[in-house]
């Protein structure tokens, strides 16, 4: 059940017998030679539909948008500043709760959104606990899964790929992306096959320096459909049972 697809009486009565609601939130950035630049949100945002359909569970619309700025040397990123994605989530979860969902539980593709989110959070609570504004009538919960890291996932892409895994423009988030855009699929030679491996903490044009086709120890021409496929299955069982015991301990 998707939440833009609802009328607003559907999600009144969604309401009446649960109040749980999954976030998708990604990126909109550079996936090397042979993947799609929104392919940060397609991963989780595949992941929660599914979950809508097989489960009933309420999916609200994408957060595109998210911690980008290292990759702003290649064309088609979009970032945000950290101070923006915390206002975007901070009235993102005040609508929600206002409405009366009581745990919001945002199903994250990229790494870099996790210590914003995190603030994010930080802030939101403490908002509620020092007093600030009308004080609120239910429980807040908010949680951060991240669709690459469940257990399931990562036992896979390791069986898979191994070290051609990589950090970045991994095999398994393109063969993810494929999965839900099969149209887009792209046959590219890597070179070197393996990228190189480092860290992102620089600005934008470091990055580009130390990464030139964008793939940070990643070798994504092992991806494929079929095996997009199977992390979809993966993901969804991951994240099903996170959220589960996500709302339910609450």
């Amino acid at each position: 059940m998707r939440l833009q697809h609802a009328t607003w009486q559907e999600v009144e009565a969604y309401l009446q017998r649960e109040t749980g609601i999954i976030v998708p939130i990604g990126s909109t950035e550079q996936h090397g030679p042979n993947g799609l630049v929104g392919t940060d949100a397609i991963c989780p945002e595949t992941i929660a539909w599914e979950l809508g359909e097989r489960y009933g569970v309420l999916v609200a619309p994408t957060q595109n948008l998210g911690m980008a700025q290292h990759h702003l040397a290649f064309p088609g990123t979009v970032s945000l500043r950290p101070s923006t994605l915390i206002a975007v989530l901070r009235d993102t979860v005040t609508s929600l709760s206002r409405h009366g969902f009581t745990h919001i539980f945002f199903l994250n593709g990229h790494g870099g959104n996790i210590g914003t989110m995190s603030a994010a959070f930080a802030e939101i609570y403490g908002e509620r606990s020092l007093g600030y504004g009308p004080q609120p009538a239910t429980e807040l919960h908010l949680t951060t899964s991240n669709w690459f890291a469940g257990p399931r996932v990562r036992e896979l892409a390791e069986s898979l790929y191994g070290d051609a895994e990589g950090t970045h423009a991994t095999a398994s988030e393109v063969a993810l992306s494929w999965c839900a855009r099969p149209e887009a699929v792209k046959q590219v030679d890597m070179s070197p096959r393996i990228a190189p491996r480092g860290s992102a903490q620089c600005d934008a044009d470091e990055f580009r320096r130390r990464f030139p086709d964008g793939r940070m120890g990643s070798d994504p021409s092992l991806a494929s459909v079929e095996h997009g496929q199977r992390f979809l299955e993966a993901g969804v069982a991951d994240a099903w049972e996170a959220y589960r015991a996500f709302t339910q301990a609450g």
